[in-house]
């Protein structure tokens, strides 16, 4: 299993090509007491060195990552490929979840640009998007990955 120190400048590449398109992640967790797998569609941001989610803490996949932080999330591609990418792509992503709840500004901001992605500069000034990020509940998943493998 490649840890992402042992990536080489290709490959970290097409990682962050791949990570800064604004297609749905798919997140994997699973409860500690049944081991029952649950995976959800979540959007996210990529910073380069980390994986950030936004939601809220009393949701089911934050109730598990406080039992378990281990999890999964995978971004790959639901259509066809871009022309330069082979006819599957994708990224796999493995480690320790860390939520982070404060300080709020920093929860905010980052909400701020995980959503602009997915609904632009105008989207996220809307009423909705301003009451998720601005919600006591918000939460950020922190995803250092360990392990990284793409195709």
């Amino acid at each position: 299993m490649p840890h992402p120190s042992a990536l080489d400048t290709d490959t970290k590449r097409r990682i962050d090509e791949i990570l800064s398109r604004s297609t749905l992640a798919r997140l994997a967790t699973a409860s500690p007491r049944t081991l029952q797998p649950h995976v959800v569609p979540v959007w996210f941001c990529w910073d380069g060195e980390s994986l950030w989610i936004s939601g809220f803490r009393s949701t089911r996949k934050f109730k598990e990552l406080r039992l378990n932080p281990r999890c999964a999330v995978v971004v790959d591609g639901g259509g066809p490929p871009p022309k330069e990418q082979p006819p599957a792509w994708g990224v796999l992503l493995e480690g320790l979840a860390e939520l982070i709840t404060s300080p709020a500004e920093f929860v905010a901001e980052q909400s701020v640009r995980i959503y602009t992605r997915y609904l632009g500069v105008e989207g996220v000034l809307d009423a909705e998007p301003q009451s998720w990020i601005h919600d006591a509940e918000n939460t950020l998943i922190r995803l250092a990955p360990e392990n990284i493998f793409v195709w």
